[in-house]
C-alpha cells in the first residue's frame, strides 16, 4: 500500500466526528440565500493550546481537520475558503484560516485544516 492510501486510511478512521461544511452561492444575501451544505464530512475538533494563541489565533478559537476525500465525494469544491462556513453540532463557526498544505502526501491532499471561530 502506497504512503497516500496509508495515510488516507488512517485519517479515515481517526476522524470519527461529522460536521457540514457550507458555501453559499456568491452574490446573494439574507437569511434565506441560496447555498449548497456537503453533509456528514469526516473530521476532529480540538481547541488550540494556550501556547499556539498567537497571531489571528485568539482565545476560544478551534481547529478542524477535515478529510479531503469526503468534500470531494459529497461534490464540495475545493478550495476551502473563508467564505465558506463549517456546522458543528448544529452551530456554524466562521473559518477564519485555510490550511490545504500541512496535511498533503507526495503533493496528495489527504486533509484541510481550518480555524474557525464562533
Amino acid at each position: 500500500m502506497s504512503r497516500v492510501a496509508q495515510a488516507k486510511t488512517q485519517y479515515a478512521r481517526a476522524l470519527k466526528e461529522r460536521v457540514t461544511l457550507r458555501r453559499f452561492i456568491p452574490g446573494t444575501t439574507g437569511a434565506n440565500r441560496p447555498r449548497f451544505d456537503a453533509e456528514g464530512v469526516r473530521a476532529r475538533t480540538v481547541g488550540y493550546e494556550p501556547h499556539e494563541l498567537v497571531g489571528a489565533i485568539v482565545q476560544g478559537d478551534r481547529k478542524i481537520i477535515v478529510y479531503a476525500d469526503d468534500l470531494i465525494a459529497k461534490g464540495f469544491t475545493l478550495p476551502v475558503t473563508t467564505a465558506d462556513q463549517v456546522i458543528v453540532r448544529g452551530k456554524p463557526l466562521s473559518i477564519q484560516a485555510v490550511d490545504d498544505s500541512t496535511r498533503r502526501i507526495d503533493s496528495e491532499l489527504i486533509a484541510i485544516e481550518l480555524q474557525v471561530r464562533g
